[in-house]
């Protein structure tokens, strides 16, 4: 089996974790959890880091420390990840989806003003897999409108618009290391931001809201710290950003290369800036392609359900029509794309799509 994703790890992460694990730093306290924070905020281009044990508390912690709740909405890309609405609900708020675009399969830009009420608090971009928004029109619009920018960069680490490195962005951004992310420490997150007060009301929330004394709390905080461990892992690959980065695009290379000649087979539209997260391809018959690779031991995957069709948010009765979010879903899926995915691996998957286009 090639399976969708396996974690790439090139250089230190092993001595790392024995090194936490002998000084039996192995929770939330330890020198790797601050040097994680401080090698990922820098390579972002940001003042501070905030790491948690995943990218949906991290987008759960940005929307508390915005102060966003009851009564509040929140505008959402409707194709991307479950987990962006999803917090926006955790808070109390409300979810609002704008349809994506086909030139980038990012927010649909040109609709968001639409969507804005009294109620709206927030824009929460999602640089899905790894094209940067059109950062310059959403800032000009959340500043019309007074708005918060929230970035969701989870599929998009070291991906840049205008030369700046996505995160740098918004009021607040948020990253996901999960195992199939290009930086990936298994499980955790990250907050991003340049502003001090954002910052310390993060790591306040995150920890409990432990004050002086110590077992008085002011308000409800979570236990959504990151353990040593964990961030040992991140800060081997942090330092080695770069080379995962390109090693990932090189597989996006490759398959461009192998695929481009593949009767039926639209690849995923790349902009300037963008990085490869995973390998996406349209195909009309979606189901039977996918199917077919699995059979001769290809693992792959579905693209994102469109969130307007989502059961758990059928109180919403979302209206208007959703028309490049959901041919995304019937059409799209993406392929292996190990960071260390072989020239001979990407060639067999290329050439099983092949013979199935072929019939």
């Amino acid at each position: 089996m090639i399976p969708v994703c396996r974690p790439t790890f090139i250089k230190n992460e092993k001595n790392f974790v024995y090194e936490a694990l002998g000084e039996l730093n192995i929770s939330s306290h330890g020198k790797f959890v601050e040097g994680f924070e401080e090698l990922w905020s820098q390579y972002c281009g940001c003042k501070h880091g905030i790491s948690c044990t995943n990218g949906t508390t991290a987008l759960h912690l940005a929307l508390l420390t915005l102060g966003i709740g009851k009564k509040d909405e929140v505008i959402v890309p409707n194709f991307c990840m479950i987990a962006v609405p999803n917090a926006v609900t955790y808070v109390g708020a409300k979810p609002v989806f704008v349809d994506v675009r086909e030139d980038d399969w990012n927010i649909d830009w040109t609709q968001i003003e639409a969507k804005i009420t009294r109620k709206t608090k927030a824009i929460m971009v999602v640089h899905n897999f790894g094209n940067p928004c059109n950062m310059s029109f959403i800032l000009a619009l959340a500043k019309k409108h007074n708005l918060f920018v929230i970035e969701d960069c989870s599929e998009a680490h070291g991906a840049t618009y205008n030369g700046q490195k996505v995160s740098s962005f918004g009021d607040v951004a948020i990253f996901s290391f999960y195992a199939n992310k290009i930086i990936t420490t298994g499980e955790g997150g990250m907050l991003i931001t340049n502003d001090t007060h954002i910052s310390n009301r993060c790591k306040y929330l995150r920890n409990h809201c432990f004050d002086k004394p110590r077992f008085i709390h002011q308000e409800i905080g979570y236990n959504y710290r990151m353990s040593n461990l964990h961030c040992a892992i991140g800060v081997a690959q942090a330092s080695q950003a770069d080379k995962l980065i390109e090693m990932r695009n090189e597989v996006s290379d490759i398959y461009t290369k192998e695929l481009k000649n593949i009767k039926g087979i639209t690849i995923q539209p790349k902009v300037k800036g963008s990085v490869c997260w995973m390998f996406c391809i349209l195909v009309e018959d979606k189901d039977g392609l996918m199917a077919f690779l699995e059979k001769t031991g290809i693992e792959t995957r579905s693209l994102f359900y469109p969130n307007h069709l989502q059961p758990c948010y059928k109180h919403l009765k979302i209206k208007g029509k959703f028309p490049v979010s959901e041919m995304l879903w019937e059409k799209g899926l993406y392929l292996p794309t190990s960071t260390d995915l072989t020239d001979l691996e990407i060639k067999k998957i290329c050439e099983t799509i092949r013979s199935y286009q072929n019939g």
